[in-house]
């Protein structure tokens, strides 16, 4: 019997992001983790307390239960960590991956209908396909991997398309059903999105491009470059700065971000080459990458330093001073 009431799970405060969340939703569904306490914090105090940590505290160890990915030194992918897969999985792991890595067997088996029992060969291709279909995409979504190295011509937002053809009746289904209902269902769920979608635009969109007007007529008074924005806080900005800049003909040569996250904790993001791609203008300080907390403030010289990700596209500080002097930095320093 499982003594589930004093199992805790831990994971990080502020943003959540789909990796953490589907980790936590998949240790609940285990019978070991179905009663845990999910724990959000960042005190190491605190986490040290947990039975299992994911995407937090900077430690990969499978038999501590400790989740991490963002340690510069972490590399691994479903290959590197199941070998006989194959080496087709070369996207590196999230929180996410690495929780289906080790129990992503179990879950399916969960799933699955109880008889027939589902056949060893049967599990490893359900297995494999869960990830290529659902997984790798938030892994590589978290890891900052381009899907292409060209425009696509389009952007997926929503995934409505498949949404709605998946009401459709599949082949084996019972086809008495009434496709009229479900049209009425498809027209429901349709209808939700494209209201959110106007709502958005209208109450959402509109007032942020406002602020990345100001912030850029106002850039020169946190950096005599104008190459670095200040926002007060975390706020969807990439695309209003893309237009922004071709329409006031200032030309694409802002490289940082800084922003409030929440009390304490100010971010440093490098600027992408396009508001949908991983790769940016210029990174953070190539030294600083996958370092945090005390090491990084060695590193970089900048007191209160929180961390780099390990690809260098985004930094933390516990002071807008110190947000501001990471990007400095980076902005002075070669890129080689």
């Amino acid at each position: 019997m499982y003594m589930n009431r004093f199992l805790i799970i831990g994971t990080h405060d502020g943003v959540f992001h789909c990796d953490e969340v589907l980790a936590c939703y998949m240790l609940k569904c285990l019978p070991e983790y179905k009663n845990a306490e999910i724990i959000r914090t960042r005190d190491m105090a605190k986490l040290n307390e947990c039975d299992i940590v994911v995407d937090v505290g900077a430690v990969f160890d499978h038999e501590k239960k400790r989740y991490d990915h963002h340690q510069r030194e972490f590399t691994e992918t479903l290959s590197s960590l199941k070998p006989e897969l194959g080496d087709k999985y070369k996207i590196k792991l999230s929180s996410a991956g690495l929780i289906y890595t080790y129990y992503g067997e179990d879950l399916i088996q969960l799933f699955a209908a109880k008889e027939p029992p589902l056949s060893s060969a049967d599990l490893k291709v359900i297995y494999k396909k869960v990830y290529e279909n659902f997984i790798e995409e938030i892994d590589a979504i978290d890891n900052g991997v381009p899907m292409t190295l060209e425009k696509p011509a389009y952007k997926i937002r929503t995934h409505v398309s498949s949404r709605i053809g998946r009401l459709n009746p599949e082949w084996n289904s019972n086809q008495s059903i009434d496709i009229n209902e479900i049209f009425k269902t498809a027209m429901k769920l349709i209808s939700e999105e494209f209201i959110y979608t106007v709502n958005y635009f209208i109450n959402v969109w509109l007032p942020a491009r406002d602020y990345v007007k100001m912030s850029l007529e106002n850039r020169f008074e946190i950096h005599k470059s104008g190459e670095i924005l200040e926002f007060k806080e975390r706020f969807p900005w990439k695309e209003h700065l893309y237009d922004l800049e071709d329409e006031m003909s200032i030309g694409h040569e802002v490289k940082y971000v800084i922003f409030n996250d929440k009390p304490n904790s100010w971010r440093v993001q490098a600027v992408p080459v396009d508001p949908f791609s991983f790769i940016t203008r210029k990174p953070l300080h190539k030294s600083w990458w996958g370092v945090r907390d005390e090491i990084l403030s060695d590193v970089s010289g900048i007191e209160g330093c929180i961390f780099c990700h390990s690809t260098g596209f985004i930094g933390g500080n516990v002071s807008r001073e110190g947000a501001i002097k990471m990007a400095i930095a980076s902005l002075e320093a070669s890129d080689e």
